[in-house]
């Protein structure tokens, strides 16, 4: 079993074991994904660039938890789903491929509609 296949069987017990299951729909899960990322942002909110690139040992021990939290729940919530992550952002990858080319969007921040 790959170590994403072996995670997602972790969280699933984990959730079994509380009860949680139930509660656990995709339209849950990426609510709460959207609360742990705002989480995330919120450790950075008023920070400066620099700042934002060199956090404390307890910034960085908070930024260790959020992004656990966001990939617990992006792991349950594709095991729910059905979907491949290593499958899915490969295609993705490709996709972005396409929509920006290196030769277009060198060094650039705009999006590929707008290159």
């Amino acid at each position: 079993m790959d170590e994403i296949k072996s995670l997602q069987e972790k969280i699933k017990q984990f959730s079994q074991e509380r009860d949680w299951t139930k509660f656990h729909s995709a339209k849950n899960l990426s609510m709460a994904l959207s609360v742990e990322a705002s989480e995330l942002m919120e450790i950075f909110q008023w920070l400066t660039e620099k700042e934002s690139n060199n956090l404390s040992k307890v910034q960085k021990e908070k930024v260790n938890e959020e992004l656990a939290d966001i990939f617990i729940y992006l792991l349950r919530i594709s095991d729910i789903t059905n979907i491949d992550l290593l499958e899915a952002t490969q295609r993705k990858l490709h996709v972005n491929r396409e929509k920006y080319p290196v030769e277009k969007c060198f060094g650039k921040s705009n999006k590929y509609n707008e290159l």
